[in-house]
């Protein structure tokens, strides 16, 4: 017949491994989470400077245009 002790002793491991096991899980979705919600923002960031470049660009653009007709005008 097995100890009462050693299967208590082994439900209590098991019980302490669970337990840990929930909370690495529940802070496994909170740092998930937090790392969605950045990449969202770091998505959202990159899409507004891709949008300032092509306007920086085209003001650029625009500018060397006029550069060049005021060029051959004179």
């Amino acid at each position: 017949m097995p100890d009462k002790n050693i299967d208590n002793s082994d439900l209590g491991a098991l019980e302490a491994r669970v337990d840990e096991l929930i909370r690495t899980v529940s802070q496994l979705k909170t740092e998930n989470s937090a790392l969605r919600n950045q990449q969202d923002n770091l998505v959202n960031e990159r899409a507004v400077l891709i949008e300032k470049t092509e306007q920086a660009r085209t003001r650029i653009e625009s500018m060397i245009s006029r550069l060049r007709a005021m060029e051959t005008r004179s």
